[in-house]
């Protein structure tokens, strides 16, 4: 788990340093990327942490500020993270279905705007279905049965009628979730639609080799999503629903730079180029000494 954190920490700051000192990649899509990467780093160093002292200590304590402030972020950053996916989809909507048009649209304003708008709304909106969880009321032993304060274990523990709370959740859901999913789905309906149009097997090639990387990434995500909180099985067991929460949580921040810089040919070539110039800059120190 140490060795997961820490690749994914690298991994994700990696994406940052290199699409902030490569003008080659100093495009929307990589600014979007850089901001997933950010929330991904969020949403890890928010929950491995603490799940190291669960697992070397075969359970722990934490308070309940601490509890509802763990489930904030966490919750903050799914979201922010359902709106930038949703975003990085519209821009390669764009790029692919309207490209004549495309830099006009996708201006760097627009590009910060529509971020900080992602990023606003999740953070914003999700206080909603906080202060009201945490104005439940808590009774028993208060044992969670889960690796980290997640929704679905703490409404279990509640002795207070948690209906107004699953009513929000389900709202909440369908402004972060469905909409955005749905949203999705139709950028690239539309993508390969326009895709199949190009006459030129190479250039096919070429236009989906842009959004390929997005779309797995989106794949994974929302397939962990949905199973967790969408369409959740009755009577799942609590090490299956465990399973499913190290996906989102842990795996999937870091899959997303390994599928990024694998399947990507610009970041890649910008990774090998800075790593060059840095050799070359060392040689010369050691030289000169």
């Amino acid at each position: 788990m140490l060795l997961i954190y820490c690749v994914t920490i690298c991994g994700n700051l990696l994406i940052i340093l290199v699409v902030s000192y490569s003008r080659s990649l100093h495009s929307p899509m990589y600014f979007f990327l850089t901001q997933l990467s950010f929330t991904d780093i969020l949403l890890s160093t928010n929950i491995v942490p603490n799940l190291f002292h669960i697992l070397l200590n075969n359970g722990g304590t934490i308070t309940f500020a601490n509890c509802i402030t763990q489930l904030y972020f966490f919750s903050a950053s799914e979201a922010s993270e359902c709106l930038l996916l949703t975003v990085m989809s519209y821009d390669r909507y764009i790029a692919i279905c309207n490209p004549l048009h495309y830099t006009s649209i996708m201006t760097s304003a627009h590009c910060v705007q529509l971020s900080i708008s992602s990023w606003m709304v999740g953070f914003s909106i999700i206080c909603i279905g906080i202060l009201t969880t945490s104005m439940l009321y808590f009774c028993g032993p208060n044992i969670i049965d889960h690796l980290f304060c997640d929704l679905v274990p703490l409404l279990n523990i509640s002795c207070s009628d948690t209906f107004l709370v699953q009513l929000e959740v389900s709202l909440l859901s369908i402004l972060l979730v469905i909409i955005p999913s749905i949203i999705i789905v139709m950028s690239y309906v539309n993508i390969i639609i326009t895709i199949l149009r190009i006459p030129s097997r190479i250039g096919r090639q070429k236009a989906f080799s842009t959004c390929s990387s997005h779309l797995i990434v989106v794949s994974i995500f929302y397939w962990t999503l949905f199973s967790v909180y969408v369409f959740p099985t009755r009577g799942q067991s609590s090490t299956i629903s465990k399973v499913l929460s190290l996906l989102y949580t842990v795996f999937t921040p870091l899959t997303n730079p390994i599928i990024y810089t694998l399947r990507n040919k610009e970041i890649r070539k910008a990774i090998h180029e800075k790593s060059h110039k840095c050799i070359i800059y060392f040689n010369s120190r050691e030289n000169s000494i």
